[in-house]
């Protein structure tokens, strides 16, 4: 898919949108729909205690809420870690020259500008491969982007990391880096968390780059405050989930009848996220031809957000030969960025 608009006023020598951009949708919404089997919901939902994957809140309202939540007061992971990219983007420039920048799980790519400045201030090529579920998100962060980058080729693949990274091309420039900043990674589990580190180091070549964010442990108080905000977006987000099955599995699920509960569990250093039955309650996924009773009180466990030491994450990325180049954090040692350099297929 290309989108198109049109060139008068940023004059003849540039190129138009639909030249620099394309997106493509590894599935077509309507084939997502039809395709996918759910077992992962009817899965999660079988088992005690209860739980669904974190991908089922990235329906394009979750994805609009997320970025509401980036900007809440409580949440220090985003401001954080942006000040750590703006200290350190010209590093990371230098250090990886002319590179494709691929990002997973884009939103709206507000952080990316940050690199893409970073770049072309020293004359560097811009080339974006944003990946998110979320085609609407991609295409109106992409259009501003290209609005704002004249030089700026984007390629944007709407699908899940691992599609996408099974499928990406090899990189036009001499270069690519993979992006998986936002703390992201503390979604996985250990044996998810191994398996997403192997793909990444098949989708680059020896000498090719990793950016990894992560969430560091600190105090109990301000981890349980990022997830229980004021303004109830967090809550809203999670609600949305049972929002996205609905309209997906063709189910009955009334939010007004969960809510939100979230949770630092000091022994395996991750906040978790559910969503609480508030009565008795048989809910139906017609699609999936399933029907899940709930207790009062009774959980679905939606998220983990580990967090992560500097030293364990750094040897498990060497584990997979993706070795660190540079390591930043903040002054409070909330946040690190790692910047890892793939040298050796093993």
């Amino acid at each position: 898919m290309s989108i198109s608009k049109p060139d008068s006023s940023k004059g003849n020598f540039q190129r138009t949108i639909e030249q620099r951009l394309q997106i493509q949708r590894l599935l077509e919404p309507i084939l997502i729909v039809a395709s996918s089997t759910g077992t992962d919901v009817v899965k999660g939902l079988t088992q005690t205690p209860k739980t669904l994957p974190p991908r089922y809140f990235y329906d394009d309202r979750g994805s609009d809420l997320f970025e509401q939540i980036c900007e809440l007061p409580e949440y220090y992971l985003t401001r954080t870690e942006t000040k750590i990219l703006q200290s350190c983007a010209s590093e990371i420039a230098a250090i990886t020259g002319a590179c494709e920048i691929v990002e997973l799980g884009s939103g709206s790519s507000t952080k990316t500008r940050i690199l893409l400045d970073a770049y072309q201030q020293q004359g560097l090529p811009l080339h974006y491969l944003p990946i998110d579920v979320s085609a609407g998100m991609l295409e109106s962060s992409a259009l501003s982007l290209l609005a704002d980058y004249l030089s700026l080729q984007v390629y944007a693949l709407a699908g899940t990391y691992e599609l996408a990274l099974s499928q990406i091309e090899p990189s036009q420039l001499p270069s690519r880096m993979i992006c998986f900043i936002g703390s992201t990674l503390g979604n996985l589990n250990p044996q998810e968390c191994d398996v997403f580190l192997s793909q990444v180091k098949a989708a680059l070549q020896v000498g090719e780059y990793f950016l990894l964010g992560v969430d560091l442990q600190k105090p109990k108080h301000i981890l349980e405050a990022a997830y229980n905000d004021n303004q109830g977006v967090t809550a809203a987000f999670n609600l949305n989930m049972l929002e996205h099955l609905n309209w997906r599995f063709q189910g009955n699920f009334d939010t007004t009848q969960f809510e939100h509960w979230a949770f630092y569990n000091e022994v395996e250093h991750q906040i978790e996220m559910h969503l609480k039955s508030k009565r008795s309650q048989t809910v139906e996924l017609h699609t999936l031809k399933l029907n899940v009773h709930f207790e009062p009180g009774e959980t679905i466990r939606t998220e983990i957000s580990r967090k992560f030491s500097l030293n364990s994450i750094q040897q498990e990325l060497k584990a997979k030969n993706l070795v660190p180049q540079k390591v930043w954090t903040d002054e409070n040692q909330l946040f690190g960025l790692l910047l890892c350099q793939l040298q050796d297929r093993g």
